[in-house]
């Protein structure tokens, strides 16, 4: 239950701030005038699906040990190390579904509340935002739904300390040999 809990948490955790990341990349994209901008933010959204999850993970694992980067505080086999591969990991998807509810607002609604005095803020906070909600909770749903069965990004980043419901079902099944736990797990998980 525990564990269920802790990754209910972690999925929440990273969808949010999946959210918060995206979005500006996704508005630019959706609304720069300059096809050169769009394209390279195009191309560098599309790069990591060109490289598999676990290349991804095992990338994370050198920037988060201290090898490259020397963190304040451990990065490395902690949840928030795997915070930060669960949230790179998801970005891709969420800027594409983002930038796709985006591009269906129509900038003239943008134009009309900051021509009657609306500050920037509020015209997003008022118009963008409620109209690109389509977008937001398809991002949301797919991101949390990916987070809540990640295997690998835990497994790797977590070292064995962070456990999420696919490594204890994992755990059950391969460690134990606990089959029918594992499976029964996995059904109520």
């Amino acid at each position: 239950r525990a564990r269920k809990a802790a990754t209910v948490v972690l999925s929440a955790a990273t969808t949010g701030l999946t959210l918060v990341a995206s979005y500006p990349v996704a508005y630019v994209l959706a609304r720069t005038p300059s096809p050169r901008v769009r394209s390279t933010l195009l191309v560098l959204t599309l790069a990591p699906f060109f490289t598999g999850a676990i290349v991804r993970t095992y990338a994370w694992v050198l920037v988060l040990g201290n090898t490259v980067v020397t963190w304040p505080v451990p990065m490395l086999f902690t949840a928030r190390g795997v915070l930060v591969g669960l949230v790179h990991f998801s970005m891709p998807t969420m800027i594409l579904l983002l930038a796709a509810a985006i591009s269906h607002i129509d900038p003239v609604y943008e134009r009309a509340a900051a021509s009657l005095g609306a500050s920037p803020a509020r015209v997003f906070r008022r118009v963008t935002l409620p109209l690109s909600m389509p977008g937001v909770v398809s991002g949301s749903v797919i991101v949390f739904a990916w987070t809540l069965s990640a295997f690998a990004t835990p497994e790797l980043l977590g070292g064995g300390r962070v456990k999420m419901i696919a490594n204890v079902v994992r755990d059950l099944a391969l460690d134990s040999f606990n089959w029918p736990g594992g499976a029964a797990f996995a059904v109520f998980a």
